[in-house]
Order: C-alpha cells, then structure tokens, then sequence
C-alpha cells in the first residue's frame, strides 16, 4: 500500500482517533492544533459500544474499561423526585456485544495522544486553509507557514475554518434552544445508585447523573433559554438554583455542592446536514463535518467511526486517495446526516420546544419498560462499522 504523508488539523477525539488508525497502517501523520495546551472541551463523553469498538479495534478498549464508568442501569424521575421508569441495560450490552463506557474527555485525550505521540503532535499553530497546486496539496497556518501533504484531515471541530473551504459555501451552525452546563461531582455527595444513568426531567429541562469512573457521577443541566444569555461563571450557582427551583433533592445537592469553578456552560449548536464532506484530496471528519446535538450521545462516537472507515477505506484502495474519499462519503454523509437529524428531533422533545410533545414524552416514560429506549441505541450502534 502506499504510504501518505497525512496533516490533520484538529487534535480533539477525531484528529487523535485518525492519528492512530492511520499510523497504524504505516502512514505519516502529523496534528496541529491552535490551542498552546491540549485541554478537554467538556467534563466527560459517553462512549457507545460503537465508539468503544473502534478502540478495541485500536487496542485501547482495554485501557478505557480500566478509567471508565461501570453504567449498569437507567432510570428517569419527575422533576419533584417520582420514578418515571428504571431498566437494565444489559439486554442492550448483550445485543451490540459491548457496554457503554462514559469517561473523563481528560482521561480519553490522555489515552489517545499517548498512543499517538506527542511528538507527532505541533500545538499553537492553526490551520486556516489550503491550495491544491500542480505540485500537490499545501496546508496554510495563520503564521504563514505551509506544509505539503498528501491528504488533508480537517478534524478542527465545530466551529471548523476548513469546512466551508472544502463545500464552497458558508455553513451557519444552527442554536439548538438550549444552554447545558456540565461538570463532575463525587458519587459520595449524591444520594444515587453510582452505577445507574440517573435522569430527572420536567418543565423542557433535564438534570443528568452519569457514572463515569473513579467515584465521580459526570452532571449536566440542561435550560432551554435564548441565544446570548449572559454568561458569569460566579453566578452559576444562583442562576441554576433559580432555574431549578423545587426540583428533586439529588438536583439540589448538586446544585449546592458542585464546584462551579470546574464546570462548563454551553449554548448548544448543530449544523444542517451537507450532502459532501471532501474537496479533492481534503477531508473532514467529526464535528467539522457533522456537528450534531449532543442528545443521542453520539457526537464522539462518530467522529471515531469516521476516523475508522477512512483509514478503512484507504487500506482498500491501496492508498489512493480519490476513490477513498469518494467512498468515504458514500458510507458516512447519510449515516451522519440521520444522526443529526435524530438527535436534533430528540433535543426538541427533550427541552419543550412543542410542549404538547414534551408533555406526551413525559406520560411515555411513566410507561417505558425500558425496551423502546434501547431499540433506538441499538440501531444507532449497530449501524456502525464494526460487528
């Protein structure tokens, strides 16, 4: 196979994930990141079975069982603290052959540049366009710098430079009507089972409890409020204690003993699905390609499956780019756009965008078994590329 000499702008999950797939195949591959100091964007990422096979496949499942969660059940309550419907997850595990693994995004990073190497890692410096000339492909930084490559990986996330290079056009992303703050706390502050993905939901909001290893639940609170809301961290505390006022004892507890210093606070974002992801000998994957509400839990998880099926595919194809690219789309752009627009349908039920919807959602839950809830996971992941 031939061997590529591959930049990849965007050392987050997918940059890192590509990394490692590619090297793995014998390719040259080197990230560049603008920021000086690789840090994780979020508390902690639920790993889906889909996500954790491909790290299996790169020989890292190992490692991740050891620093995630161990999420056994899953339960929603009213916001007043009334069970609404609890369930195993294990009939869920033993269908796709993999549980889940939520996990600190700094203990995934870490996993992921280790087997990358930092070496092959340049922070600092940003990508922020390229030329295809008649001796190949150039990579242009903001400091005037460009790198000849073979292929370009875009992987610079949401708020990508490079996607609308790559489709020609200018991509909006879209507010999703909800601000989500997100942080960890000890199992031992909350009154809940700390193997069990405890939801409690009500009036469009939802307060979220995820095992995630190492005796910490991961947390977020979801507000439905409009775009450009103030943002004052020293405030966090009062204003959530306002937006959930009477809610559930475990949300008040967590409201009073969280550290506000380490939590995020978050507008959420997607973009409409686009119908490419790559320009002649560039492409991009993850967020860049398909950012996506974060209501599925797949956003992570997909951009692992992108980095899987392009190094896949590159591998088939003996190292040409082209028909890589070409097919790259042909398997990902429908995956992702139904993802997307799933989870955007789920983000609007969830946090009241048609009350009447969110309301009927509600009654269903008191009902749930548990069976409906996992049929929807179970096709998300088996529509992945590894049995």
């Amino acid at each position: 196979m031939k061997q590529l000499n591959i930049v990849i702008a965007g050392a987050g999950i997918g940059g890192l994930t590509a990394a490692i797939a590619l090297q793995r195949q014998g390719h040259q591959v080197h990230l560049y990141d603008r920021v000086a100091l690789l840090a994780p964007a979020g508390s902690a990422i639920s790993v889906w079975p889909n996500g954790v096979k491909v790290l299996d496949a790169l020989g890292l499942g190992s490692e991740l069982d050891r620093s995630s969660g161990d999420m056994k059940t899953m339960s929603y309550y009213d916001h007043q603290g009334k069970q609404l419907t609890e369930f195993s997850l294990e009939p869920l595990y033993n269908s796709v052959g993999r549980a889940a693994k939520p996990v600190a995004r700094s203990a995934l990073q870490n996993m992921l540049v280790k087997a990358v190497g930092i070496e092959n890692i340049t922070l600092g410096e940003r990508c922020k366009g390229y030329k295809h000339t008649p001796q190949g492909l150039k990579v242009l930084f903001d400091n005037g710098k460009a790198e000849s490559a073979d292929l370009l990986i875009a992987a610079d996330g949401t708020h990508s430079r490079l996607r609308n290079q790559i489709l020609d056009e200018r991509i909006e992303r879209q507010y999703c009507g909800y601000v989500n703050w997100n942080g960890r706390i000890k199992t031992s502050d909350i009154d809940l089972d700390p193997n069990e993905w405890t939801q409690f939901v009500g009036d469009g909001k939802r307060v979220s409890f995820m095992p995630m290893g190492k005796d910490k639940f991961y947390f977020f609170l979801d507000v439905p409020l409009p775009a450009g809301t103030p943002n004052v961290s020293s405030s966090y505390r009062e204003e959530l204690k306002e937006h959930f006022t009477g809610w559930a004892k475990p949300v008040q507890d967590l409201i009073e003993k969280c550290d506000t210093d380490g939590i995020a606070r978050v507008e959420i974002h997607d973009i409409q699905p686009v119908d490419r992801f790559h320009d002649q000998s560039v492409v991009m994957i993850g967020d860049a390609a398909h950012a996506m509400a974060p209501d599925l839990g797949q956003g992570g998880c997909q951009a692992m499956e992108d980095a899987w099926v392009l190094t896949e595919l590159l591998a088939a194809n003996d190292g040409e780019i082209a028909p890589t690219l070409e097919q790259f789309d042909q398997q990902r752009v429908s995956r992702t756009a139904s993802i997307i627009e799933r989870a955007h349908k789920r983000c609007d039920i969830t946090h009241g965008k048609n009350p009447t919807l969110t309301q009927e959602w509600y009654e269903e839950l008191a009902v749930e078994t548990g069976a409906d809830i996992m049929a929807g996971m179970e096709k998300t992941i088996k529509g992945g590329p590894i049995e």
